[in-house]
């Protein structure tokens, strides 16, 4: 499995909009990709192809998320989008 750690970076954090992007590119992929928060339990992952789920993480800027997945091609995309301010 797969997995990388990095700091949101929109500046209002992972809500409706940059969830929305994320949840989209995870869509492309047929692999499952999950996101948590830095530090809590691996049960409380979040299914990166929903946009709500991705909202309730209450994820805000500089908060680190770990992106896990078995395709690294997905960890890296995604985690690339977390990294960028998705709302400009």
């Amino acid at each position: 499995m797969a997995s990388k750690t990095v700091k949101v970076g929109s500046s209002v954090g992972l809500h409706a909009r940059p969830a929305s992007i994320i949840a989209d590119a995870a869509s492309e992929f047929d692999e499952d990709i999950f996101l948590n928060l830095a530090g809590e339990e691996e049960d409380e992952e979040t299914d990166a192809a929903s946009s709500l789920m991705i909202m309730a993480l209450g994820a805000e800027q500089g908060d680190e998320v770990v992106v896990t997945s078995e395709n690294e091609e997905a960890v890296e995309k995604i985690a690339s989008l977390i990294e960028q301010d998705l709302d400009s």
